[in-house]
C-alpha cells in the first residue's frame, strides 16, 4: 500500500468518498462506477477476507497501523486525512476512522448460488438499507445458505447495509434475480419449496410449516409497506404466517426473517 497524506477536501483523489450520505446519488454512482464503500476496519477486513479487492482507503492517522494489517499487501493508495477533511468529504463524522472504496464483484447466476443450498432467504423489494443489512445478518447467523434480492430491492453493498450487517453481506452467497418467473423456475428446478411470509387467511402458521419442513426451503420476505407482490404470492408453494398477539399484526421484515430462519433450525 502507498500512504498519501491529503489535506484538501476538494482533492479529486477523494472523489470515491464524496457525499456518502446522499443515498440517491450513491445508489446510482456506486454500481455504475463499479464500486461500493466499506466502513470500519472490521468490515473492510471481512470484505478482503472474502476475496474483494480495495480500490483505495481513506483513513485517519490513528487507524493507519490497523489498516496496514488489512491492506498492506495490496497495491492501493491509502489516503491519510485529518478528521475535519474526512467529515467534509463524506458528509458525516467518521467515528470508525477508516473507509475503503472497494471493487464491486460481478454477481453470480442464481443457479450457482442455489447449488448445494437447503435454506434460502429471498428479499423482495425491500427498500430500506438498514432492513437489508439486518436481514443479511440474520441470514448469516441463523443458517441461511444464500440470499436472493429482487431487482427493486436496496443494494446489499450500500454503506449502511454493509455496516448494519456487520460485514456478513460478504460471507453469505447472494445475487439478484432478474424476474420472478425465471427465479421460480430456478428454485423449483433445484427442488425448493417456496414459502412466502404473508398475512392471509389461508396461510399456514410458521410453527406448523417448520414442524414438517421440506428438505429445501426458500423463505420470501416482502417490502416494508406493501408486503409481497402478486407475482411473488402466485409463485409460492406455501403461504406462511407468524402467529402474533397483543394486537400486533406483523413484525419488522428483518425481525420476521430472523424468526422464520430460526424456526427452520428447530
Amino acid at each position: 500500500m502507498e500512504l498519501q497524506r491529503v489535506t484538501d477536501p476538494d482533492d479529486r483523489r477523494l472523489d470515491d468518498y464524496r457525499g456518502l450520505t446522499d443515498t440517491a446519488l450513491r445508489a446510482l454512482s456506486e454500481p455504475s462506477g463499479g464500486l461500493y464503500i466499506a466502513e470500519s476496519t472490521k468490515v473492510i477486513a471481512r470484505a478482503v477476507a472474502s476475496g474483494h479487492r480495495p480500490r483505495s482507503v481513506l483513513v485517519q492517522e490513528r487507524r493507519v497501523d490497523d489498516i496496514r494489517q488489512i491492506v498492506g499487501d495490496f497495491d492501493v493508495p491509502v489516503y491519510v486525512v485529518p478528521d475535519e477533511v474526512a467529515e467534509a468529504v463524506t458528509g458525516f463524522a467518521v467515528h470508525r476512522g477508516t473507509i475503503a472504496s472497494m471493487h464491486r464483484p460481478a454477481l453470480p447466476p442464481v443457479r450457482d448460488v442455489l447449488e448445494g443450498a437447503s435454506l434460502v432467504l429471498i428479499l423482495e423489494n425491500i427498500g430500506d438499507h438498514t432492513n437489508v443489512g439486518a436481514a443479511f445478518r440474520a441470514a448469516a447467523g441463523l443458517g441461511a445458505d444464500a440470499v436472493l434480492v429482487s431487482p427493486g430491492g436496496a443494494d446489499p453493498l450500500y454503506r449502511r447495509s454493509v455496516r448494519v450487517s456487520m460485514g456478513t453481506v460478504f460471507q453469505v452467497p447472494w445475487t439478484r434475480i432478474t424476474d420472478w418467473e425465471t427465479a421460480i423456475a430456478d428454485l423449483h428446478a433445484a427442488g425448493f419449496d417456496i414459502a412466502a411470509l404473508a398475512l392471509r387467511d389461508d396461510a399456514v402458521t410458521l410453527d406448523v410449516y417448520a414442524a414438517d419442513r421440506p428438505e429445501r426451503v426458500a423463505l420470501v420476505m416482502g417490502s416494508e409497506g406493501d408486503g409481497l407482490s402478486r407475482e411473488a404470492m402466485a409463485g409460492a408453494d406455501t403461504i406462511v404466517t407468524i402467529p402474533m398477539s397483543g394486537g400486533v399484526d406483523s413484525l419488522n421484515v428483518a425481525s420476521a426473517a430472523a424468526v422464520a430462519l430460526w424456526s427452520m433450525k428447530s
